[in-house]
């Protein structure tokens, strides 16, 4: 069995590993559609929506270190 952080980590950790990615994939989205159209205000919001999936990203490697803090911590 591998010990990666996405077998070993909680439920909370995956799902906000999962919103993370599809958040800043519709960002991307969003302003590469801004950018062809060129239409700055879109690439803006895209921009937006690449920042918010970047805090999701964050947030879920904030999980992750207490989750593992706390596994220490019971073995010990």
């Amino acid at each position: 069995m591998l010990n990666t952080p996405w077998e070993t980590g909680s439920d909370l950790y995956r799902r906000l590993v999962v919103s993370a990615l599809v958040t800043t994939a519709i960002g991307i989205l969003i302003a590469v559609a801004g950018a062809t159209s060129d239409q700055r205000a879109v690439v803006l919001a895209g921009i937006t929506v690449i920042v918010a999936g970047m805090v999701c990203h964050l947030a879920g490697m904030v999980v992750r270190s207490r989750d593992v803090r706390r596994r220490l911590k019971d073995m010990s």
